[in-house]
């Protein structure tokens, strides 16, 4: 079916017009049936976005600053998200599974005892690992295979083998790269370690790779180690301290708990040529996540709302992941729990997470695998050709993006599903080339505020969300609709 639609695509776009010509007046616009994909990206603004991007800030503010999962900012998240679908006309359900509520009380410390005694500072130079349990350690330190310098290929505590004579009761100092923390940490604990020092790559120059690394353990780590997570200078220091010895002390509280996803699917449509989308509900738990993933959250809500007053011929379906943050829990959940030919009946995946960086690129997930050489499954070409020929024939430049396993639609493309879909950046720094393709600054951050405090209604490109949404509502129309409405628009 993918193939079939691309060829008809040519012209479509530019009768659209450009995002600032569309009519912004939310009180007068849409009173109608948007039966063709004019109509529909006239409806999809910009105003109402910002009213969903409002609404989950306020929520953030009212419940202690943060919308993670198991807590009650995500719930009342959840909550607006079901009333809003349901008052559209969509049959909303919400799904509960498992999940540990983490909680980072800011007390974390890290001290070394000898050969000096040197204190740290949480937040410069380390915090606590999210997920990581609770615990008070000090001992030794060990490096575990250890690669310095730039362009370095760590796979730092990724094999049991890295663990050969470590010993029982250390804290292990473990490099970030090639395998996830909860590998490296379940490895760690199976070897004897007492805690663990994680420290960033340093294999690029870039802030992702030299800062505190924004990386979690994750929803199924069992380890019931403390750990904290170490600049890439301060842990390549360490490295080559003789007779190290620290204290590790982890503020933290990790909880088991239940949290939800959040499912609307259109009342009419094929059944068996379901159109899905998804974007991830939950925020981290140290701020609001009004750009991680308020953005795509709030997109998804308005494309959803103006799509609704279309009779498509394919039922569209789509979701608010829980717990994305503590591992791709929701998501993983929905799709291994999703019987086979429920599966099967998924044409195709679409993901949006963060889609308003205030830094922004306009990326695309390489679904042909041409910039990346990482290939989704047969079809995720097509999804990919059809973004970038959107923002082409707008005069729009876009970039491809790796599918690098770390959003929802990794569940989906692991059970053969085509996906796709858009980012516009997160702790990656923008190069000089696209500082003048975008415009922003180059050398910063695509989202300077990401999984932080700032992360606020303030920390958005109005720009790259209406572009993002228009987008969105774009493809997702025309996959639902048949050869003849698309036609028509």
């Amino acid at each position: 079916m993918l193939a079939a639609f691309a060829i008809v695509l040519v012209g479509l776009v530019a009768a659209t017009g450009p995002v600032e010509a569309k009519d912004k007046d939310k009180d007068n616009r849409c009173n109608r049936t948007n039966d063709s994909v004019r109509k529909l990206l006239e409806c999809v603004t910009l105003e109402g976005v910002l009213e969903h991007q409002e609404a989950f800030a306020a929520i953030a503010d009212a419940h202690g600053g943060n919308r993670s999962a198991g807590t009650p900012g995500y719930d009342a998240s959840a909550d607006y998200v079901e009333d809003r679908l349901t008052a559209a006309g969509y049959d909303v359900t919400r799904q509960t599974f498992d999940v540990y509520s983490f909680e980072d009380h800011g007390g974390s410390e890290l001290e070394q005892t000898n050969p000096d005694d040197v204190s740290y500072v949480e937040g410069t130079d380390f915090g606590a690992t999210p997920h990581s349990e609770p615990g008070d350690v000090t001992a030794a330190v060990t490096p575990v295979d250890i690669q310095l310098g730039l362009g370095n290929t760590s796979s730092s505590g990724c094999e049991d083998a890295d663990f050969a004579g470590f010993p029982v009761g250390n804290i292990a100092l473990i490099q970030r790269g090639t395998c996830t923390f909860e590998i490296k940490g379940e490895n760690a604990a199976e070897a004897g370690a007492s805690g663990i020092l994680f420290f960033n790559q340093g294999n690029t120059a870039g802030a992702d790779r030299q800062g505190i690394p924004a990386v979690t353990l994750g929803n199924d780590y069992t380890a019931d180690l403390p750990a904290l997570n170490l600049t890439y200078t301060l842990g390549a220091q360490l490295a080559g301290i003789p007779d190290l010895e620290m204290r590790l002390f982890a503020d933290v509280t990790r909880t088991p708990t239940t949290t939800q996803n959040v499912i609307a699917e259109s009342r009419r449509g094929d059944p068996d040529n379901v159109i899905m989308a998804g974007a991830h509900l939950d925020s981290v738990p140290e701020g609001p996540g009004i750009n991680d993933n308020g953005s795509g959250s709030s997109a998804l809500i308005e494309v959803a709302e103006q799509i609704a007053k279309v009779k498509l011929p394919n039922k569209v379906r789509f979701a608010w992941w829980g717990a994305e943050e503590a591992g791709l829990v929701g998501s993983n959940y929905y799709v291994n729990t999703l019987p086979d030919p429920d599966l099967a009946d998924i044409e195709m995946y679409l993901n949006f997470d963060m889609v308003g960086s205030p830094n922004y690129g306009l990326f695309i997930y390489d679904g042909d695998g041409s910039g990346f050489d990482l290939v989704g499954p047969d079809g995720s070409d097509e999804i990919e050709a059809l973004f970038e020929r959107y923002y082409a024939e707008r005069g729009i430049p876009s970039e491809p993006t790796a599918f690098s396993g770390r959003s929802d639609y990794q569940a989906f493309i692991n059970n053969g599903v085509p996906s796709g879909g858009l980012f516009t950046g997160a702790e990656g720094v923008k190069t000089p080339a696209q500082a003048e393709k975008w415009g922003g600054t180059a050398g910063l951050a695509y989202d300077p505020c990401y999984h932080s405090p700032c992360d606020t209604i303030d920390n958005l490109s109005h720009e790259a969300l209406a572009i993002n949404a228009d987008a969105i509502a774009y493809v997702l129309y025309l996959y639902a609709s048949d050869r003849e409405a698309i036609n028509a628009g």
